[in-house]
Parts: structure tokens; sequence; C-alpha cells
């Protein structure tokens, strides 16, 4: 696994601009948008050629949220694609606006407006659901592609107006494609097949009773570390293949369970099963390793379907855990409490249908369950409108019926083969969402909901004191900003005993009030509660409550400047809230003795970030100065050397902002090289993959691979970049490594702006961009140093040694560093270094078990070891992160065996 951060964000297709007519462009320009419309879902499955034309005659478009792209009735004129955002269908029985309803929406992936083809008006309104990125095609170019690539078009695209319940005419999947069931048989025969001393330990032989049953088979409970990595590896693969099924127990009796059970291969079932032959031995030894790893990566989505298929009663906890972390990820859970996602998970059950055309149920018929799709797509189809939409992985339905008591409002046919979907009975369905209400409280407003809690177990055992605390409490589900702040000042506890509790509390709002209340509007509500009087009650009672609420937003106000420190110094709002505030405090605290105790924390924060001087100038590339290295965090406003290459790899040096954009740093590289017309800004790895990068895309030289290169080239010459092959034992990485990186505390919020998109908040991430990149580095260090190791015996002395690094790592709470070693051990160009493996089995066990009762001391004394030379060597690792380059030389220190 390689972290690559860029890969979290959608590159917009800028060529596409309506202001970049289809005529205008170069066949460069087409040859850049073919590469990244075969990276977008919607086009996946296009065939070659088709997708090359729709690169000539595309348009991109960028809407914003509430656009109506076409209205109920109107004539189509053009075709779409959903590139990034969804947007709503809405029907109305008298095509009127005012009384549509939403029937369900189009996702990333989509293809709609196929009515274009016979000039039907469109049966629905199509509304943008957020902010949204499309492709769109006029009507003359889509009808001239539908008849140029019937063949390839009439599969992938929805099926025609008018006509519900149609059957496909064209598989989804070309014939020669071969689907995971039929990968899965070819697994199986590549396992079945391959001489029984190079098969994996749960494949071999087993006798039961006196009965000797050939090729019966256990789940690994010993595996050797070039085929399976673990006990829950082996258990997550058998499953793939009897899923299939075709790895049936040997007594009939039991699905797949654990290692006292034995299976053997479904064509061993019959007498007459043929041997393989010698040829047929050899060509399955050859594909063994590549079967093993793809099982691998198959095994976690089957094991997953194998605790779904599980009655809801026979359910483990195990198993519920399992299906509430694959429930966090799917899109139409996502506004759900985590209390619901619990109740789901203990009541979904699986369904699958094997073919396309299977209709789930009739418009006008009961409604009994509602679906998630898990797995392929389904039509949407009203009658006499035919097919309004199509709804895809993450997406679901039937919930309307369920809610309402109403009959289904459309039809739900397979638009493929082999569906897979999660479903919830109206049963259960009608008890959660009465445990969700009689939990739920809402504070409205005008009519409004302007808080809703919801009620949760506290999970609190008893204090000390012997005082049991609250076993329910809330949590905010929704409601406005300010309203949240208020709750959120109301739970704050200013008993000594409970600031445990309540630091929690505190930091969960101080954490995470970025994203829905800045601190441009933070700072004018604190402002409003710190004076705030009640208007009921005895004077007394006002005056009581008036300083404890004084209190707790000074609290608040100590938890945020505590936690944002040093970055609230480039935002003039907070520092001019911080220093009004702190006048305000001070004044009070001449009548109120209570506020003094808080008073001098509040002074020191203040001076510390008014007279903190924080100036850093980062290098892209190692001088050897240690005293650049200071532990603290990057900001926005520090300053960077880097490099920006050429065409024949030359470089100019600039130095630029670390929040820098593109467009900033094209001006500082045309200021260098004395011309910059029609330059553009490419990022390339170290295998080859070229990105042009956007020109307002910011804090570019922190999003690099790890020997990754910025190029400054013109656009016409983007396909001449080639990268520089990696030599022998490669010369220093040339990356900045600053030691703040291993501080977790450096990136708090960073976590936050990447989680949620930086565009959002108009903040860098470099902490958090150079802290994924430095776990790459170590990753692909553990891997470099093993496959540069010639002599076999030196390899296994190495892999010893990153076996105890990785232990004291782990000792040491370093699970950054830990994660990254025993996934570089576990590189294919490593794992499948059998003789290196089997020659240190035994004594891996012994060092593990040694390193996990030792405790680590970091003071001890290094024998033969210079402390500033291990630092250095640690600085300046060498590193490899070609996966292709790595392999091959895997490849060269062990041969496929004959």
């Amino acid at each position: 696994m390689h972290v690559d951060s860029s890969k979290f964000f959608l590159i917009q297709l800028c060529a596409f601009s309506p202001l970049y007519r289809p005529l205008e462009r170069s066949s460069e320009d087409v040859d850049i948008i073919f590469t990244r419309l075969k990276e977008v879902k919607a086009f996946e499955k296009f065939h070659p050629n088709l997708l090359h034309q729709i690169c000539l005659c595309g348009y991109y478009e960028n809407l914003e949220k509430g656009i109506t792209l076409f209205r109920q009735g109107d004539i189509g004129t053009n075709w779409y694609a959903v590139l990034a955002g969804s947007l709503d269908v809405k029907v109305s029985e008298t095509s009127s606006h005012q009384d549509a309803v939403t029937i369900c929406t189009l996702g990333i992936g989509t293809a709609f407006g196929e009515s274009i083809l016979d000039n039907t008006p469109r049966h629905a309104t199509i509304v943008t659901r957020e902010s949204s990125e499309l492709l769109r095609i006029e009507q003359k170019d889509f009808k001239a592609l539908w008849e140029k690539y019937r063949q390839y078009m009439a599969g992938l695209l929805a099926p025609p107006y008018g006509t519900p319940l149609i059957e496909p005419h064209v598989p989804l999947r070309p014939a020669n494609t071969i689907t995971k069931s039929e990968r899965a048989v070819r697994y199986m025969t590549a396992t079945r097949r391959s001489p029984l001393p190079a098969a994996p330990p749960w494949a071999r032989p087993r006798g039961k009773g006196e009965e000797s049953h050939r090729l019966a088979a256990t789940w690994p409970s010993c595996p050797t570390p070039s085929f399976v990595s673990g006990k829950r590896a082996g258990r997550q693969r058998c499953p793939q293949l009897t899923l299939a099924p075709m790895f049936p127990v040997v007594d009939q009796e039991h699905h797949f369970q654990d290692k006292y059970l034995f299976y053997r291969f479904l064509d061993d079932e019959h007498e007459d099963a043929p041997l393989p032959t010698e040829e047929e031995k050899k060509e399955c030894d050859e594909e063994l390793q590549d079967t093993m790893l793809l099982l691998s990566q198959m095994g976690p989505d089957a094991h997953m379907r194998m605790v779904l298929r599980k009655p809801p009663g026979q359910r483990t906890m195990d198993d519920l855990e399992i299906i509430y972390e694959e429930l966090l990820h799917i899109k139409a859970l996502s506004h759900l409490s985590t209390t619901v996602k619990r109740e789901l998970a203990a009541v979904l059950i699986f369904e699958s249908h094997a073919k396309g055309g299977t209709v789930l149920f009739n418009q006008g018929e009961e409604g009994t369950s509602w679906y998630i799709i898990l797995k392929g797509s389904v039509n949407v189809v009203i009658y006499g409108k035919g097919v309004v939409c199509t709804l895809h992985e993450g997406d679901d339905f039937g919930k309307l019926a369920l809610v309402n008591d109403a009959p289904r409002a459309a039809s739900i046919v397979l638009r493929e083969d082999n569906c897979h979907f999660l479903r919830v009975d109206k049963e259960d369905f009608n008890r959660i969402l009465r445990d969700v209400e009689a939990n739920t409280v809402r504070l409205k407003e005008h009519d409004q909901d302007v808080l809703v809690l919801e009620k949760v177990p506290a999970g609190n055992r008893a204090s000390n004191q012997g005082n049991s605390q609250p076993q329910q409490k809330y949590t905010v589900m929704s409601g406005t900003p300010e309203k949240i702040l208020e709750h959120f000042l109301e739970t704050i506890r200013l008993e000594p005993a409970l600031n445990e509790a309540t630091d929690s509390v505190l930091n969960d709002f101080v954490m995470m009030h970025c994203v829905f209340m800045p601190n441009t509007q933070l700072c004018p509500a604190l402002v409003a509660q710190y004076p705030f009087v009640p208007s009921q009650g005895t004077e007394q009672e006002k005056m009581d409550y008036a300083l404890n609420n004084k209190r707790r937003v000074i609290r608040l106000v100590l938890q945020w400047a505590a936690m944002y420190g040093d970055i609230l110094q480039e935002d003039d709002v907070a520092m001019a809230f911080l220093e009004e505030f702190y006048v305000s405090v001070s004044d009070d605290a001449r009548m109120l003795a209570a506020l003094k105790e808080q008073l001098p924390e509040l002074e020191k924060i203040l001076l510390l970030l008014l007279f903190l001087q924080h100036k850093v100038l980062l290098q892209q590339f190692n001088t050897g100065d240690e005293r650049a290295q200071k532990r603290q965090p990057i900001r926005g406003s520090d300053e960077v050397l880097f490099k920006v290459y050429c065409l024949d790899h030359t470089y100019t040096t600039i130095r630029v902002p670390v929040a820098a954009s593109v467009k900033e740093v094209l001006s500082a590289v045309a200021d260098k090289l004395g011309s910059g017309e029609g330059l553009i800004i490419v990022k390339m790895s170290s295998g080859g993959e070229k990105v042009v990068l956007k020109p307002n895309d910011v804090s570019v030289f922190t999003t690099l691979t790890i020997n990754g290169r910025l190029f400054a080239c013109p656009r016409e010459q983007f396909d001449s970049l080639v990268e520089e092959l990696c030599k022998g034992g490669m010369s220093s990485p040339d990356l900045p490594h600053p030691p703040a990186l291993s501080d977790l505390s450096l990136f708090t919020l960073e976590l936050i702006y990447h989680t949620f998109g930086r565009h959002h908040f108009k903040k860098t991430t470099a902490n958090l961009d150079l802290f994924l990149r430095r776990f790459n580095e170590i990753q692909f260090w553990v891997v470099t140093e093993i496959c540069l190791c010639s002599q076999p015996s030196k390899r296994v002395q190495l892999l010893k040694k990153f076996i105890k690094i990785a232990a004291h790592c782990k000792e040491y709470k370093n699970l950054n560093s830990f994660f990254a070693i025993v996934m570089g051990l576990s590189n294919v160009a490593v794992s499948r270094l059998a003789l290196t493996w089997e020659r240190m089995i035994a004594n891996t066990a012994r060092t593990v078990r040694y390193c996990r009762s030792q405790p680590f001391n970091p003071d001890a004394a290094q024998a033969n070891k210079n402390h500033q030379d291990v630092r250095s060597y640690v600085r300046q690792l060498n590193v490899i992160d070609n996966q292709r380059t790595l392999s091959q030389m895997s490849h060269r220190l062990e041969p496929r065996r004959p």
C-alpha cells in the first residue's frame, strides 16, 4: 500500500471548460483528457475508441448547488455523465415543479439523458444536489457516436425511455471479461494443480479418521510468509473459494468455519476427476504466487459477505463489528448516527441476484424492505415513462414506501449480472425508526429544528467518590452553529472531579468547530455568550448563572487557544478577539474573585501568541545543516527552497511560501528562466506517473512522492517527459524530513482539513503531507535494503533486524513506523523471497517473543555505533519507490523455481 494524499481528491478536467472549445483541442489535449477520463468511474467500461471520440466532442461543466439542468417535459438537447457531486431526480404527477417528489439521487459514475436519441420529452427534472462536475455531449454529437459505436454503447447506457422492464439486449460486460466468480475458479485450479511442495500448507492432503481425502484442506494454522501472512489472512482467503462455491466441506454439513473442519475442491467430489498433466502443473505453479496475492486482496470482501450470510441471531460480536466497519463506508448511511449503524449491523440481510433483468419489486406493490446496493446497479422504472434513472453502488432505495406506509412508487430492475444488496425488513426498519425518535430531543424555533440531540449510553464508570456518573448522555446530531455552541457551554462541568469528562467534550467541539463554525463566526458568538444574563430567576440566581457562564466561556477559550496554538497567529480575527476577551476578563476579575484563577493562564497564552516569532526556511534537498531542523510545525507562511526540473532534467531552484499556488510557482520559475509563456507544472513520480497541476493547487512540494519531481515544460511537450531511472544503490532521496513529522500534535487540525477538503478551509496540510510521505519512505526503505542485499545469509540477518526494529517501535508506541515496516515486509518483492523466509522462521519467532518480553530502553548504550551516524542514516534513508524496479531486483535475487 502506497499512501498518496493526492489520490483523495478528484482531479478536475479543466480542458473541458466551455471556454476551451472542442475544435481548439490539440492531439496532446485529447491525450491528456483521455488519460484522466480512464480514471473516472463513469467511463471505466467504455471502449478506447469510443472514449477517444468523447474526448473530442465533450464539454466540461462545473455547476453550483441547486442548478436545474432540465425540467420534466422538456425536449432533450444533451447527454450527461456525473464526474463529481450528485444530482436529484424529481418527478411530478402534474408536471409542475411545485409538487415534484425526489425519487432518487444520481452519484459519481452515473450517465443520463439518452432520450435525446428519439427526441422524447424528459421524464424527470434533474437538479444539482451539491456542487457537481459533469461531462456534457450535445445531441448531434451523441447521435453520431450512437450510430458509429452502437455495439459498444448498447450495454453501457440505460435502456431507452418509455419501455419499462426491458431485458438487456447486450451483456453489460464483454463475453471475454473474467468476472470474480470465474477468476475464483481459475485461482482454485492453480492451487489444486500446484505441486505439493509448492502448495500452501492449507491446500495439502489431509486424513480424517480412516479415510484419506485427496487434497482435503484446512485453513492455515502455520502458513509460510510467502503465501499467508497470518491466521486471519488465511481464514479470509478460503471463503472466497467457498462462496463460489467450489471448496465444499468434506462431510457436507457445514459452510466454511475453521481449522477443525476439512475441505476439498469441487472437482475432487467426482471419483473420475482427471489428474493434471505435467504441463498443467508447471503452468499453475507459475501462477500460484499471483493467485495467492489476488486471493488476499479479495479475501476481506468475501469474509464480509460470509458474515452477512449468517442469520442475524447467529452473528458474534466480532461479526457485528466487521459489519459496522463496512457500514461506515457506505454513502447512503453516512448521515446516520453511530447508534443506528450498530443496530443496522445486527439486522442487515445479504441478498444477491445472478441475472440482469431480475425485478426486485414492482410499482404499486406493498413495501416490505429497504435496500442498499453493495455491488452492481439497478434501473428505476415508472410505468408509462420507462427508466427514469440508474442507481449504483452505495445508493439506496425502497425507504419511501416504508416511511409513508405507501405502495412502491417505481419498479426496480437489475441493470447487470451479479448484483449484491443489503436488505432491512420493514419490521426491523420501523423498530429502529421508533427507537431513534424515542431517543431524540428536538429544540424548535419558529417551527424549525435548531438543535437535534440523541440519547446514547454514557459508558462511564463510578467515580472515586462513589457517586456514579449518569448512564445516559446526549450527543449533537445537527443544529445551528450558535445553538451547538450554547449546548456545549451548558455541558461544561466546573467541578474539579469532572474535569476529565469535560475536557473530552470540549476537545470534540474545539477540534471540529472549523467544519461548521469558522473563527469568523465563533469569535463573535463567544463575545455574545460571555456577558449573557438569563431573563428569569432571582437576582442572586442571575448573578450565579452569569458567573458560571463566564467561567465556562473562559474554559472553552483556554482549551481552544491551547489546541490551535500558533495557528491563531495567522488569523487576525482570532487575535483581535483574544486581546478584547482578555481585557473583558481582566475587568471582571477585579469584581469577581472566582475569575482570578483563570486570568494568569489566559494572559500566558496571549503573550505567547503575541511575541512568538515563527519564521522557518525549509529545504527540499538535504544540506546537512541540522540547525534548521527544529521541532515545530510548518506553516503556510514559511518559505521553502526546492527544485523545479526542465525536460533535460536540469533544474532551477526557487524560493516560495509553503502555501504558494501553482500560479505563483510558475511566476517564480519564469523569473529564473527568463520566459514563462505557455508553461505548465507537472508532478511526476519515479514510476513515470504524470499529473498536470491546476493553477489554484497549493502546497505542491509537500504532495510529491518519495522520489518524485516537479517539472516545468510547455504544454505541447508534456508527452516528452520521461522519468530518470533509479540506479544501483540510490543516492540520498533529497526530501525534507524535519523531526517534527513524528509528532502527531503538529497536524491535529490538518487531518480535519484533509478529511473535509482543504479547499474548504483555504489552509495548507504540509505537515500531514510530509508525515504521509515519511510513512512511504520507511516502507520502501525496508524493501529497498532487502532487495539490494545479494547474499542470502545477510538478507536473513536484515529481516531479523527489521523485525526487531518493528518490535521496538511497537513497544515505544511509535505505531506509524511500526506499521510502515510491517507493510514493507509484506511487500510482494519481499514476501516472495521464500528461500530467505524459510531460513529464519524459527529464529524470527524466538526473536519476536524476546522483544515482546523485554521493555524497550531508549537510554541504553549502543555498542559500536555513533549516535550521530545513526541520526544521519535515518535522516537520509536510501529509498527506491518504483515497485516495478523492486520486483525486478527481487526476481534477480531469487528467480522463479523451475
